[in-house]
């Protein structure tokens, strides 16, 4: 939203606190601390937090009632929801015109 007019809500989750409640976050092993705090990545500064633990992924299309009618969640932060399936999930909640 900072970088594009949406006419939508995004969840900025910063502290993880929605992803903790969905089980959507996963603790980094203790021998990793070392690396994630270093300043190349400061996972507690960009994180909000020092529990060095990291979200899970995902996508979610919610309806107006507060359903998800679409959810895409994978550990591999390299796989996305094809964004024409986002659309497709969108489209099926606006009434035709």
């Amino acid at each position: 939203m900072e970088k594009h007019p949406l006419s939508f809500d995004v969840l900025s989750d910063v502290g993880n606190q929605v992803a903790r409640q969905w089980g959507l976050v996963f603790q980094l092993p203790e021998n990793l601390h070392a690396f994630y705090g270093s300043p190349r990545i400061d996972l507690p500064q960009t994180q909000g937090n020092t529990n060095f633990e990291l979200p899970i992924p995902g996508t979610f299309v919610v309806d107006r009632q507060g359903k998800i009618v679409k959810a895409f969640v994978d550990p591999d932060y390299t796989q996305r929801l094809e964004p024409a399936a986002v659309v497709a999930a969108v489209r099926q909640l606006t009434p035709a015109a």
